[in-house]
């Protein structure tokens, strides 16, 4: 008869492994693209939390948004890069839900910021669109890696083998 090998007593992961390596390049991309312009002028470190929550100022244009300084802080670059250090965490220890809390406020900060930005500017989101997306590597980057992170995360868990019966 042939010899019985003890299975491996290693833990299971969460997670496959590729859906790890492509969440951990999820994340780099999409650090990376927060220091890019988001839409025409208007970089993530112009628009601060106070901005998305209350509003723009009424009558402000993209040029002007774009225009803003204020701390690192307060501004949508640090929840980007929070969002982004979320999933991160989760590519390295294998974490499904601290992925999800990172790509959903990924997705509420570009939500809200659309939103926002739509109701000082939608004249001119409407008739420049074309030209006020050319060259935001910022949003195609960060935009990207959320959809893509949001499909991995959704992702089916690995089958666990079970143990065979001594």
């Amino acid at each position: 008869m042939g010899s019985y090998t003890e299975p491996s007593r290693a833990l299971p992961l969460s997670m496959r492994t590729s859906v790890h390596l492509l969440l951990f390049v999820c994340a780099i991309v999409m650090a990376v693209g927060v220091f890019f312009p988001l839409l025409g002028p208007i970089d993530a470190r112009n628009v601060q939390f106070a901005d998305l929550r209350n509003g723009f100022p009424t009558g402000s244009s993209l040029d002007q948004i774009g225009s803003q300084s204020g701390g690192f802080f307060g501004s949508l670059m640090a929840g980007l890069l929070g969002a982004a250090l979320l999933i991160l965490i989760a590519a390295l220890s294998g974490f499904r839900l601290i992925g999800w809390v990172g790509n959903l406020a990924g997705l509420a900060g570009f939500g809200v910021l659309g939103w926002r930005l739509y109701q000082v500017a939608e004249q001119q989101l409407r008739e420049d669109y074309r030209t006020l997306i050319e060259g935001s590597w910022g949003l195609y980057l960060v935009g990207g890696a959320l959809v893509v992170s949001f499909f991995l995360l959704s992702s089916p868990r690995e089958r666990r083998v079970s143990q065979p019966v001594r």
